[in-house]
């Protein structure tokens, strides 16, 4: 790395990074939804809202921030990310009032966008695309390790007072902030000089239009697209819904008179330990895996997710929900690595590799806008079961979209790249 900035490398300062915001996701969302409702006293409607909110200005801000990280710089997207993420943590923490948590969860999907694209852009440009599969199933481990921390902090401290977690949470993401202000280098990117007729405000435009070309002429990126989308829509209804599911249609165990925010931490602790466990014999062997076997490795865990996510909305009684919650959530954690590895080897043209990610960001968060609401007037029309298997179902479509990437052996028909138009 270079000499000014420390003596911090590249792979090490992803690893902190990435270690740190699974604490800082444990810390911030364990127990949220129960400090939403009791302290904030957000109606069922409102819940929803914040949820909207978030994916709103996620969406309407993803491409306009990967195209920042695209012509000014990776790193500072990943900083100022950092920084606007803690911000709305604090603030939701510190004022008890649905209004101000609704703007603030808006703020909280604005810096997620910055972070959205540009890490992934920087890790590849920094330790290139050969590392990537590594470093993400490294990270992947420590992640699962953080995270499963984060879990503890936020019951010990909501247990105290619902708002600490998000509180905490927001402070250490200022910390990360002024970590990666210290520690973290930037030698591998090169950024677009602009023209002098046209400025920054061309080249950002140029590379926005590069990005896209680049999407429509590979046809394995179309398909990564369509994925996204149909994991999206699922994803959205179970992340809304399975704590819900349990409350109202399972039930929690009655053991040792938990509280119902001690058993969520319990349930997530459950899947960072049980993913840690099946994923740590996978690393070298992932680490190693082509394009081709990529696919074909996501293909086998979609068609897990499927079954595993229909068994979570079918089954009536208590522990094999659980069993299935575990099931697919594990499913769903393994999935990550191998999925971002096949992107990033995918996008050839380093010069736009933040937009394209970006636009394939938003191609899951339009999947979440587009099952969402379909999925929530499912549950309130019949039951929350029906919605949760209706989701799983969704996800039946992207096993026909990976076998065709696997025809191709997960790369394009035609291998030439794609040239890009961004204005140097």
């Amino acid at each position: 790395m270079s000499g000014d900035r420390g003596r911090w490398s590249a792979y090490t300062v992803w690893l902190v990074y990435s270690g740190t915001w699974s604490f800082i996701a444990s810390l911030s969302w364990t127990t949220t939804a129960v400090y939403l409702v009791r302290d904030v006293h957000m109606s069922p409607f409102e819940l929803v809202l914040a949820g909207t909110a978030m994916e709103l200005a996620y969406f309407i801000f993803e491409v306009p921030t990967g195209v920042l990280a695209d012509v000014r710089s990776r790193r500072l997207s990943m900083i100022v990310g950092a920084g606007v993420m803690g911000t709305a943590m604090l603030v939701s923490g510190l004022v008890a009032s649905a209004p101000v948590v609704l703007a603030a969860m808006a703020l909280w999907g604005i810096g997620w966008t910055f972070r959205s694209g540009a890490e992934d852009a920087w890790l590849a440009d920094e330790i290139g695309s050969a590392r990537l599969g590594s470093a993400y199933q490294r990270s992947a481990q420590l992640d699962r390790v953080t995270g499963l921390l984060g879990i503890g902090a936020a019951v010990g401290l909501s247990l105290v007072d619902l708002s600490w977690p998000l509180i905490a949470a927001g402070i250490c993401a200022f910390g990360l902030a002024a970590f990666l202000h210290l520690a973290m280098p930037e030698d591998g990117f090169t950024r677009p000089t602009a023209r002098a007729h046209g400025g920054s405000l061309r080249t950002a435009l140029a590379t926005v239009s590069s990005g896209r070309r680049v999407v429509a002429a590979h046809p394995v990126l179309v398909l990564v697209l369509a994925i996204a989308f149909l994991f999206g829509m699922w994803a959205e209804g179970f992340d809304r819904l399975k704590e819900a599911h349990f409350l109202l249609e399972v039930g929690l165990p009655e053991l040792f008179s938990l509280e119902s925010v001690v058993w969520f931490g319990v349930l997530r602790a459950g899947t960072m330990i049980l993913s840690f466990a099946v994923a740590a014999p996978l690393v070298a062997s992932v680490e190693a895996l082509g394009q081709a076997k990529l696919v074909r490795l996501l293909i086998a865990f979609h068609l897990l997710l499927i079954v595993a996510a229909l068994s979570f909305a079918l089954v009536g009684e208590v522990w094999p929900a659980i069993a299935a919650y575990w099931f697919t959530t594990v499913v769903r954690e393994l999935i990550e690595a191998p999925y971002r590895t096949w992107l990033n080897t995918a996008i050839t043209d380093s010069s736009v590799r933040a937009t394209v990610l970006s636009i394939a960001s938003v191609s899951g968060s339009a999947g979440e806008w587009g099952g969402g609401p379909v999925l929530g007037w499912v549950a309130t029309r019949w039951t929350i079961r029906t919605s949760l298997a209706a989701g799983a179902l969704m996800l039946a479509p992207a096993l026909l979209l990976l076998g065709r990437a696997a025809a191709h052996q997960g790369r394009d028909p035609d291998l030439t790249d794609v040239e890009s138009t961004a204005v140097r």
